[in-house]
């Protein structure tokens, strides 16, 4: 089994009035394929700083990211944006639809971006809004989407450009926990079925039985307990 994404000696400081506040220290963690991961800590531990780093947002003081085997550190620009582009999908605690655009134009707007056929696009996207249940509902603007239904368009989009790994930063905190949960299982059974690692940064108890591991942040490292 081959791990997707593998964070290695991750260290990140930053100086806070005269004094150097570390936040993450020799942190390591691997997600293998089709894998997903809960990452939970309390408020300020770093989760945010974690994901960033874990998407390629953010670059640690030190150590290395690996997304399919290749690093993320070092790279230019232009090189990290096509990483993000191709490689990881994003899914946030709001859904960040565009408001002007359509559910099926949502998905191929970032198509277009990734230099997806438009054909091949037109095919991914109606294939994805099937599998998440709306295509009843993709020629609808964001606002006449319930919250749930947001956040399926936003894992549908996530997974539009067919990404290595799944980077979701509390998916279910605006959801009610039935629908909480429809989204978390949407993400695991992607991840299974797709061959994709994910990783949820979380405060949802609820939804941690549907995970495969439970990671707590704890002084700057991950742990299992």
């Amino acid at each position: 089994m081959r791990h997707r994404i593998v964070l290695q000696n991750i260290t990140h400081s930053f100086e806070d009035g005269g004094m150097r506040r570390v936040v993450l220290d020799n942190l390591n963690v691997s997600v293998a394929e089709g894998e997903l991961v809960a990452v939970m800590g309390p408020s300020g531990s770093g989760k945010s700083t974690f994901l960033s780093i874990a998407g390629a947002l953010l670059e640690p003081t030190s150590g290395d990211v690996l997304v399919d085997g290749q690093s993320v550190i070092g790279k230019a620009h232009q090189e990290l944006s096509d990483m993000r582009l191709h490689k990881l999908g994003f899914i946030f605690q709001s859904a960040n639809l565009i408001p002007y655009l359509k559910v099926e134009e949502q998905l191929l707007f970032v198509a277009k971006q990734g230099g997806m056929d438009k054909k091949q696009a037109t095919g991914r996207a109606r294939e994805l809004l099937q599998k998440l249940g709306l295509t009843h509902r993709r020629s609808a603007y964001p606002e006449k989407l319930s919250g749930g239904e947001r956040q399926r368009v936003a894992i549908a989009r996530a997974l539009m450009n067919d990404p290595a790994v799944l980077l979701a930063d509390e998916p279910t905190a605006s959801l009610d926990a039935s629908r909480g949960m429809d989204v978390v299982r949407m993400i695991a059974g992607e991840a299974k079925e797709q061959g994709k690692a994910a990783i949820m940064v979380t405060h949802d108890e609820r939804v941690l039985p549907l995970c495969d591991r439970v990671l707590y942040l704890e002084e700057g490292r991950l742990v299992e307990h």
